[in-house]
């Protein structure tokens, strides 16, 4: 019997943690416009993990992780004192930084291009006379970027 361990396993396992746990997090962030540390959190730590055991070199995964999250917290941050209202949740800083940690450092900027262009399709089906009053879960939309990310790198297209 082969050992769970061994990389062909791993990344099977990894694949299918990840993308039930995104999965998850954008069913609860659309309900409640929330995502859950205990689902954010623990997902930062098992993708660093996952790296550390597959990767030759993890530093892009924890850069991943580091910037994915400090990019998000200064455009939150500049946003509430600039508005003075919430635009991005410190959740979504959480997620991104998952996504980096999965994807590494160099596929943030896909991951948010691809959340980013799912969001604002989404916006501009909703009719004109809404649009001003939308509050948006951005969470569902990272966690498509960041699985469509993960899919193509493992499959070797990125």
């Amino acid at each position: 019997m082969p050992e769970f361990w061994t990389e062909p396993y791993l990344r099977v396992a990894g694949a299918v943690i990840l993308l039930a746990v995104l999965v998850w997090l954008s069913v609860v962030d659309w309900r409640t416009h929330r995502l859950p540390n205990r689902g954010t959190k623990p997902l930062i730590a098992l993708g660093l993990l996952y790296q550390f055991h597959l990767a030759l070199d993890v530093y892009p995964y924890l850069l991943g992780a580091v910037l994915g999250y400090a990019v998000f917290w200064v455009v939150e941050t500049s946003y509430r004192k600039w508005r003075g209202v919430d635009g991005l949740g410190r959740g979504d800083a959480k997620l991104l930084a998952a996504g980096g940690a999965w994807c590494g450092a160099m596929a943030l900027p896909f991951i948010v291009l691809i959340a980013s262009a799912g969001g604002l399709i989404y916006a501009l089906q909703t009719p004109k006379r809404e649009r001003a009053t939308l509050k948006l879960a951005f969470g569902p939309f990272l966690a498509a970027g960041i699985a469509l990310v993960f899919c193509a790198q493992q499959l070797g297209y990125a």
